[in-house]
């Protein structure tokens, strides 16, 4: 069985959840909890100018992960096989990520801060009392029902998901949590001395990215904050665990490989990507970097 046929399995798993994605998109709509007029969480100001629009959080978080990959694996000559790997745990952490979280969004259906100006109720409309959408005047369609889908943040979610992975990658190709990144103690012990901290603070560079992301939205009225924390907590678990699938942990002495094959595939496919095994698989390599 050759390398790229092995990853059938992920691919397949991709397409279900982008096209979940899709179908919660077009087709379901929130649930609509009641609401009142006296509600002064659910009063501020619809922005029609967002700070960071849906297209320009593309941007950041699928195109900057992206050609920072493709552009650093280049650079450093690495295989195809790792190229391959690469993409593919950004893919399936930006898709999961998003199914995730609309399938939250709506079944929630939780006020964003700014419904009362989406919703335009009804001159006369009783404000001491509970009431629902159809006393809302609004005749966007969409303007309307996005104002039920407050938790959790998709901005927040959607950008530690892309911008989160890139991170973990910078991290774990410059080795900044690896064990005997030298040849000798000596040599280790001056390479954190000399340049850990620079290498470090560039891979936090992506998580600040994301978090001036997730900010926005509070600036915006779209969330509050415990909808962004959530959804920034919710992005950075999806795009750990999808890291972790395709690469050792980051005290691992090989952490700038990824495994072999596919997660749960134990077999060589080639004896040039020998499937690592870190620390906490109890590995030979592992137990000598410990």
């Amino acid at each position: 069985m050759s390398l790229q046929r092995s990853y059938t399995a992920d691919y397949i798993g991709f397409a279900l959840l982008t096209t979940c994605y899709f179908l919660i998109l077009f087709f379901v709509e929130p649930f609509h909890r009641m609401f009142s007029l006296n509600d002064l969480r659910i009063s501020f100001p619809h922005a029609e100018i967002e700070r960071v629009p849906i297209a320009l959080d593309l941007v950041y978080a699928v195109l900057v992960p992206l050609l920072t990959l493709l552009l650093y694996n280049t650079a450093t000559h690495a295989s195809s096989h790792k190229h391959h790997v690469a993409v593919l745990g950004l893919a399936i952490s930006i898709a999961l990520t998003v199914c995730l979280t609309d399938m939250i969004k709506n079944t929630v259906g939780r006020p964003r801060p700014d419904l009362l100006s989406r919703c335009i109720p009804k001159p006369g409309t009783p404000r001491d009392s509970l009431v629902t959408i159809d006393v809302c005047t609004q005749s966007n369609h969409h303007t309307l029902h996005d104002g039920w889908r407050s938790f959790p943040s998709g901005h927040s979610s959607f950008s530690f998901a892309g911008l989160g992975y890139l991170s973990l990658f910078l991290a774990g190709q410059m080795r900044i949590f690896a064990h005997g990144a030298g040849t000798s103690v000596g040599e280790h012990t001056e390479k954190l001395v000399r340049g850990d901290l620079v290498r470090a603070l560039l891979c936090l560079g992506p998580l600040l990215g994301a978090t001036m992301i997730a900010i926005s939205r509070c600036q915006d009225y779209r969330h509050d904050v415990y909808d962004v924390c959530v959804g920034a907590l919710l992005g950075w678990t999806v795009t750990y665990w999808s890291y972790r699938r395709y690469w050792p942990r980051l005290s691992s002495s090989r952490c700038d490989e990824p495994y072999a094959g596919p997660p749960g595939n134990d077999d060589v496919v080639n004896p040039r990507y020998g499937r690592v095994r870190d620390e906490e698989e109890g590995g030979a390599q592992g137990q000598n970097a410990a």
